[in-house]
């Protein structure tokens, strides 16, 4: 059996990382994918701009250990990037009792298809890994 999945899409905000009390690295991303949107017949139709209207979906992507320092270090809002993971759930109560439920991605690779657009400090990505 085999749970594998593949995004390709843009970082829809900045990386947050942070290190667990046993010295887990963490990095959760959010990757944003679009379709195409289709009518009640099934057929894609153009928005009021004369493009094919389309449907964005937003996936949570959690990346460990020294991938989370990669993708925490020279990913950025905006940047082109291909996931590689499994399909995660989780179940949890809040503090009012109430079951949440959550779906994410849990990368095994992190591919960068386009140079970060920088966070407005030294770093300019020259040093990220390059792109085949």
């Amino acid at each position: 059996m085999t749970n594998i999945a593949i995004l390709t899409g843009r970082i829809a905000r900045e990386p947050d990382t942070r290190e667990t009390k046993g010295g887990t690295n963490v990095t959760g991303i959010t990757v944003v994918t679009d379709r195409p949107l289709r009518d009640k017949d099934g057929k894609t139709y153009k928005d009021e701009n004369g493009y094919t209207a389309r449907e964005s979906e937003f996936h949570r992507v959690t990346c460990f250990n020294g991938l989370a320092k990669t993708v925490g270090q020279y990913c950025t809002k905006g940047q082109l990037v291909s996931v590689q993971g499994r399909i995660h759930y989780t179940q949890w109560e809040d503090k009012d009792g109430v079951t949440r439920y959550g779906t994410e991605i849990l990368a095994d690779k992190v591919d960068f298809l386009s140079r970060g657009n920088g966070s407005g400090d030294d770093s300019d990505n020259t040093d990220a890994p390059e792109i085949d």
